[in-house]
């Protein structure tokens, strides 16, 4: 699969029935609003929803090997500078990549055949409020460069994008069967000579030894919603620090909650996101496999895990984001834009970290001073 065939999700635009203009999801909310002159369309949704459901992992990679699943159309954009594809907004004819800063060469956009995802979980923080989250998060950065403190400060909410990011979802339940040891202590009691007021005298002491037994048996694990990012462009440890998600949020999903947003295609694939899930599973697996063989210690010696009813789901995770460059480096933030959740990079002032550093050895010089003049 080339770069540009990997997934991602397309803005939906509707156009404004009184002025013409784009319509865009109002966040929070569960409709559409005209920027320019605050016409509001409602996004219908059926009386009953329908349950947030994964689909067959084996029969949807099937579909893709296949070239059978849902795709649509969508105007992509990939950044030269750090590769990372994202769906273009509308009537947009400078701008730049979300995860790098670069500029985007607009004229390389190309429209192409992209997957439909399962489910989308909408924004429900607005850009101000990412700002202000944001802004509270940076102050309580210590030893962070005054000057970009000051820049976050009096900034705007335009220096947050806001973004789904592509993630796998994977449910299963897994059966695994065992081999390993079960330790159980026991005492006995020893003598030995010691020293007491210049005397050589014996006493005794319990002493633990462990007596291991061979141990064997079936564990069962039941996982839902073990997510995944495909976003390289995003570091793996932001994407963990931002969960949870509010995944009872989700909704089936409907390109009208894009509107005004940008989408990143997927670069991790399914069957590659796959391997990763199952390393999130795995210590959850084999704590499981240590509960049941008991005692006092556990060795486990061998273990195979059947990976059954195994379901995904396609889902894209908003996030406002500000990528930016300081003394020519890159630094991330990102605000999960249904929690309020923040994290990224952040410089260091070694001016702020030599001058405490200097002010405790001054402390410490007059304390010292202090007391050696009494």
């Amino acid at each position: 699969m080339s770069f540009e065939e990997k997934t991602s999700e397309t803005v939906n635009s509707l156009k404004c029935q009184n002025c013409g203009s784009i319509l865009h999801y109002a966040p929070g909310t569960n409709s559409l609003k005209c920027e320019y002159c605050g016409t509001v369309n409602q996004i219908e949704e059926e009386t009953l929803p329908a349950a947030i459901q994964p689909v067959s992992y084996d029969e949807f990679i099937a579909s893709q090997q296949n070239h059978t699943e849902a795709t649509q159309q969508a105007v992509v954009v990939k950044c030269v500078s750090c590769g990372a594809s994202t769906t273009m907004l509308p009537n947009v004819t400078a701008d730049s990549c979300p995860f790098c800063a670069s500029p985007l060469v607009i004229d390389t956009t190309q429209t192409t055949a992209i997957l439909q995802p399962h489910y989308v979980l909408p924004f429900a923080v607005k850009d101000s409020e990412a700002l202000q989250y944001f802004r509270t998060w940076m102050s309580k950065l210590w030893f962070a460069p005054s000057d970009m403190v000051k820049k976050v400060k009096d900034g705007s909410s335009q220096q947050l994008k806001g973004i789904y990011i592509p993630h796998w979802s994977y449910d299963t339940d897994t059966d695994t069967e065992y081999t390993g040891q079960r330790g159980e202590y026991y005492y006995t009691t020893e003598s030995y000579t010691t020293e007491e007021d210049g005397k050589t005298v014996t006493r005794t002491r319990e002493v633990r030894h462990t007596a291991w037994y061979p141990a064997s048996g079936r564990v069962n694990n039941n996982f839902r919603d073990v997510l995944v990012s495909a976003s390289p462009s995003l570091p793996l440890k932001m994407a963990e620090i931002l969960e949870p998600w509010l995944l009872d949020q989700l909704k089936k999903y409907d390109g009208r909650y894009l509107s005004g947003f940008r989408a990143e295609l997927y670069q991790t694939d399914a069957e590659q996101a796959l391997v990763i899930a199952k390393k999130r599973m795995d210590p959850v697996i084999r704590e499981e496999i240590r509960d049941d063989i008991g005692g006092d210690e556990q060795s486990i010696d061998n273990y195979d895990v059947d990976y059954n009813n195994l379901g995904l789901k396609y889902l894209l995770l908003p996030v406002w984001i500000s990528a930016y460059r300081y003394n020519g480096k890159l630094y991330h933030f990102v605000v999960n834009a249904c929690t309020g959740e923040v994290t990224g990079d952040r410089p260091y002032s070694w001016i702020k970290i030599v001058g405490l550093i200097l002010g405790i050895i001054l402390a410490i010089v007059v304390i010292y001073s202090i007391a050696q003049s009494k």
